[in-house]
C-alpha cells in the first residue's frame, strides 16, 4: 500500500458525508501522539484497535481518533500535542515511549492520558505511584529496559568467544539511555568483558557508529530499547547484517527485517493493554484510579537464516527457548 493512501486509510474522514462527520463529532475522541510514521505504527494501531475492542470500542462506529505523526522528528511532538489539546480530545494517548508521554503530561492537566513506556513513570514524575497514579496520567510500562542485560547474555550465548560488546543508546533520551548504560555495565563489569557505548540520535548517524564499531572490532551488538531505533528496524537490521555484526533488539520487526534477535515485551500486548485502558476511562473510570500495568509476556525471537549467513550456529538451549525461530 501506498504511503498516501495508508494515511488517508487512517484519516479517512475527510471524505465522509457531511451528515456522517456531524455523527462522527457526537463521538468521544482519542488522540494518539506518535514519534514515528503511520507504518512504523501499523502493529501497535492493531493492537490499540484490538484493546479498544475489548472495552466495546469501534473507530469510526462509536469513536473517533485523531491521530498526529512527528515522523521521526521529535522537536513536532509539543506542537502536536497542543493541537490535540485544542481539539480537544476525550483521551489523549502517548504513543510514541517517554517522550510523548512527558510532552503529553506538559501539554494538559485535565485531558485523561494513556502512556506507553519502557522507563519509570514514578521516577519520571507522570504519577505519585504505581498503584494510584493520581492526577490525569497513567498507562503501560514494558519490561524492554530490565532486560538489556538478557540481551546481552544471549549475545554471549550465541558467540561464547565476544570479550568486547556494543550498546547503541539514543542520548537524547536520557531517560532510557542512562538506566541502560548501567544495567549494561553492571552486567558487562560482572562478566569481565569490555562494553563500549555508541550514540545515535539521527538516521544520519547509524552509518557512522557501525563504521566505529568495526573500528573497535566489537564482536555483538545489544539495542537499547528507542522508539527512534524501533522506527529504524530495517535499516538497523541491514547494517548489522551488512557489517556481519550479531545483534539483538527488543521488537520482533527488528529480527523480521534480518536482524539476528529479539528479546523483549510482545509489542503486542503491550499496545492492546493501552488500547483497553484508554476504552476504560471512555466509559467514565479515572486515570488516577487505574493502576499502572507492566506487560508480562516476553518474546524470544531469532534469524535461523541470519545466524547462518554470519556463521552462527544456534545453540540448542536458545533454540529450545526461541518463541520462534524465523527461517
Amino acid at each position: 500500500m501506498r504511503r498516501r493512501e495508508f494515511i488517508a486509510l487512517l484519516s479517512g474522514a475527510a471524505s465522509w458525508p457531511l451528515a456522517a462527520r456531524a455523527q462522527q463529532s457526537a463521538m468521544p475522541v482519542i488522540g494518539i501522539l506518535a514519534t514515528a510514521s503511520p507504518e512504523d505504527n501499523a502493529t501497535r494501531l492493531r493492537a490499540f484497535r484490538e484493546g479498544l475492542g475489548v472495552a466495546g470500542y469501534a473507530e469510526g462506529q462509536n469513536v473517533s481518533i485523531e491521530y498526529r505523526w512527528a515522523e521521526a522528528r521529535s522537536g513536532r511532538l509539543t506542537v502536536l500535542a497542543a493541537q490535540l489539546v485544542h481539539l480537544p480530545v476525550t483521551v489523549l494517548v502517548g504513543a510514541g515511549g517517554t517522550p510523548t508521554a512527558l510532552i503529553a503530561k506538559a501539554a494538559t492537566g485535565s485531558i485523561p492520558i494513556v502512556f506507553a513506556i519502557g522507563s519509570d513513570p514514578v521516577g519520571l514524575g507522570l504519577v505519585t505511584s504505581l498503584n494510584r497514579p493520581g492526577g490525569n496520567v497513567t498507562g503501560v510500562t514494558s519490561l524492554n529496559l530490565e532486560v538489556v542485560p538478557k540481551r546481552l547474555q544471549l549475545l554471549r550465548e550465541f558467540v561464547p568467544s565476544a570479550t568486547k560488546m556494543g550498546l547503541l543508546v539514543n542520548p537524547a533520551v536520557p531517560a532510557l539511555s542512562a538506566p541502560a548504560v548501567l544495567l549494561a555495565r553492571s552486567f558487562m563489569d560482572a562478566a569481565g568483558l569490555q562494553l563500549h557505548i555508541l550514540n545515535a540520535s539521527s538516521e544520519r548517524d547509524l552509518d557512522a557508529v557501525f563504521e566505529n564499531l568495526s573500528q573497535l572490532h566489537v564482536d555483538a551488538l545489544a539495542i537499547a530499547p528507542d522508539n527512534f531505533f524501533t522506527a529504524q528496524s530495517e535499516q538497523l537490521a541491514a547494517l548489522t547484517v551488512r557489517h556481519a555484526l550479531p545483534a539483538a533488539y527488543e521488537f520482533r520487526r527488528f529480527v523480521a527485517a534480518g536482524g539476528l534477535m529479539s528479546h523483549g515485551s510482545s509489542e503486542t500486548e503491550y499496545y492492546r493493554l493501552v488500547g483497553t485502558y484508554a476504552g476504560r476511562i471512555l466509559k467514565g473510570e479515572k486515570p488516577s484510579d487505574l493502576p499502572v500495568q507492566q506487560t508480562t509476556k516476553l518474546e524470544l525471537l531469532i534469524n535461523q537464516k541470519t545466524a547462518k549467513a554470519l556463521g552462527l550456529t544456534i545453540p540448542l538451549p536458545l533454540l529450545g527457548r526461541a518463541d520462534e525461530v524465523i527461517e
